[in-house]
């Protein structure tokens, strides 16, 4: 199954962000206005998505975990986007990153 995919330079303004990454790599490094949702424990968690009939605009790191969410997704009901090349090129691309440290925020 095709998935729809969007670089991370072509967001539209105001998308729900979903980071799937795992703590440690959401603490050392994401894009500010993302929220959450840890792909090993996405079943779990899907009450945390935002309540929108808006797409929600799934990343990782290099987009792999991210298209595998994204694919289930769209098969129960939802309108997802992959973030292609994930926060790699997020932070190639010299986007805003924030950390939960003090250390500059970089991509794990």
């Amino acid at each position: 199954m095709d998935i729809e995919s969007v670089a991370p330079t072509e967001l539209p303004e105001g998308a729900h962000l979903i980071d799937v990454r795992e703590q440690d790599e959401w603490d050392a490094g994401h894009a500010p206005q993302a929220q959450h949702v840890p792909a090993s424990s996405f079943m779990e968690h899907l009450d945390a998505l935002p309540d929108t009939d808006d797409e929600l605009f799934i990343v990782c790191r290099s987009g792999g975990r991210s298209a595998q969410v994204t694919q289930w997704l769209n098969q129960n009901g939802f309108e997802a986007v992959n973030v292609a090349g994930g926060m790699d090129i997020w932070y190639e691309s010299s986007l805003p990153m924030v950390s939960e440290g003090e250390a500059e925020p970089y991509v794990l």
